[in-house]
């Protein structure tokens, strides 16, 4: 039986009222800078916020145990997971419980109208058997359709789902296990005559650039693209509270062509390769907050399709909300790209602790001209940061292919207010294109120390900057490179 605090969270309403206690950094939480007054721009983003509003769930309890699920660890209890969630489905939905204790599975997929509820102290360990995520479904892989392994939680075409609870989500991912699909990664050379997902990966990018019918796009076995680990594909609703997740095999929530979406009060720690911790691609209308994300690369990133297939799909990521999280690891805390050709828009985050030499950055925005797609109208706010690796701001139009193809992206009204960063080795770092320059990037009110090196500023045509510290130098300029 879920607790009452857990319940009130998976039913939503009530759970506006209960408060999450801050996660504790490895040092201690920096003050915030004062509160800056609403613009037009976050105004806008209480619009959002209204609109957003987690699903409800009848009373009834559907334990998996009573389908025969034995938590030992090894027995396995995918089968009986299916038919909680069958039974649940059937009944007009409530709450597939899962008991403390560890209970093995392999692939799950929700139904409208059910929540996946773990109780304190369970813990669902994933099979490391890639059978055990077959048949195919409609995935996307690094911003690609194809037919691949299911994701370990997958829902397609479904509205009012949830995964809540004070339990545990354990992919059981590890460099023995689906991380060295990947190849090379990290200093982690690629094993001589090991899987590798390189082949695989470059016949779907070309597929997807050729136009071939997604259908016909079939990966799984031996080719070693990995699945991600929550992904509801095309839902509506959705859900996801309170569970940690552990060694996914790559991205941990992948939201995708979803509306609706709430992710709360989760915490996320693996550090594998393309381990971003929560990646929403395609959606509109999402709120992320009070997270936790220590993660192998991104920690939150926002895309929308890559290339062609980007183009084809052509459906922004907007409206998204990202406020009262923690990132420690990762390559960014908030991140638009690079899977972007469909286009970023109305991002908001606020509010947010970041703080890790293992952090590179805290807002990055990365595309190139093979990728494409438009960046607009980000607004962060009143963040605090202790140390990042590379930039506090980044904005990179050279990633990967660089400027190698007919698509330039467009990126233009981003706004930095409010935000105080301790150390990191530069304070802005911006690389647009001379024939396609960052426009109306402004940062205000901002605090940067103990900056190592000076600014990269390239091809950006209005760049203010407004009572900006940079080691003990106020700026207030306005730079057109």
């Amino acid at each position: 039986m879920p607790s009452r605090r857990s319940f009130l969270r998976a039913a939503g309403g009530a759970a506006a009222a209960f408060v999450l206690p801050r996660p504790a950094l490895s040092s201690p939480y920096l003050p915030f800078p004062q509160p800056v007054a609403q613009d037009g721009a976050w105004k806008q983003a209480d619009e959002i916020l209204a609109r957003i509003v987690p699903p409800r769930f009848p009373s009834r309890e559907f334990p998996v145990t009573r389908f025969g699920a034995v938590p030992d660890g090894t027995t396995d209890c995918t089968d009986a997971i299916r038919k909680a969630i069958a039974a649940c489905h059937s009944a007009g939905g409530g709450h597939v419980t899962i008991p403390a204790g560890r209970f093995a599975t392999g692939a799950i997929q929700l139904k409208s109208r059910v929540n996946l509820h773990l109780a304190d102290g369970a813990t669902l360990l994933f099979s490391r058997d890639p059978r055990m995520y077959l048949p195919l479904v409609l995935t996307r892989f690094e911003g690609v359709e194809l037919m691949n392994y299911s994701p370990l939680i997958y829902a397609f075409g479904q509205e009012d789902i949830a995964v809540t609870g004070g339990g545990t989500l354990d992919g059981q991912a590890g460099e023995r296990f689906w991380w060295l699909w990947k190849g090379a990664w990290e200093g982690h050379p690629v094993r001589e005559g090991g899987p590798t997902q390189a082949a695989a990966r470059a016949r779907l990018v070309e597929m997807g650039g050729l136009g071939t019918p997604v259908a016909q796009r079939r990966f799984g076995e031996g080719s070693f693209l990995r699945p991600n680990f929550i992904q509801p594909y095309r839902c509506k609703n959705v859900l996801i509270d309170g569970v940690r997740i552990v060694n996914s095999p790559m991205w941990e929530i992948h939201p995708v062509l979803s509306t609706n979406v709430t992710v709360r009060g989760v915490t996320i720690v693996s550090h594998g390769p393309n381990n971003d911790g929560c990646d929403p691609e395609s959606c509109r209308d999402v709120l992320i907050e009070k997270c936790t994300f220590d993660t192998g690369d991104d920690c939150i990133a926002l895309k929308s399709g890559r290339n062609e297939d980007g183009r084809r799909v052509n459906t922004p990521v907007e409206n998204v909300i990202i406020r009262d999280c923690v990132m420690r690891d990762g390559h960014g805390g908030v991140v638009i790209g690079s899977e972007v050709s469909g286009g970023a828009r109305y991002i908001f985050a606020e509010r947010c602790q970041m703080d890790s030499p293992r952090l590179d950055r805290a807002l990055r925005i990365k595309s190139n001209s093979v990728r494409g797609g438009f960046v607009e109208h980000v607004y962060m706010r009143t963040v605090t940061v202790g140390q990042v690796a590379e930039a506090v701001v980044t904005v990179n139009l050279f990633y990967e292919e660089g400027d190698t193809g007919k698509f330039p992206p467009t990126v233009r009204d981003i706004e930095v207010r409010g935000v105080t960063s301790r150390k990191s080795d530069y304070a802005l770092l911006l690389r647009g294109y001379a024939h396609m320059p960052l426009t109306d990037i402004r940062v205000l009110d901002c605090t940067f120390d103990n900056v190592a090196k000076p600014d990269v500023v390239e091809a950006v045509k209005g760049l203010r900057l407004t009572n900006v510290r940079i080691n003990g130098e106020v700026r207030t300029e306005t730079i057109d490179r």
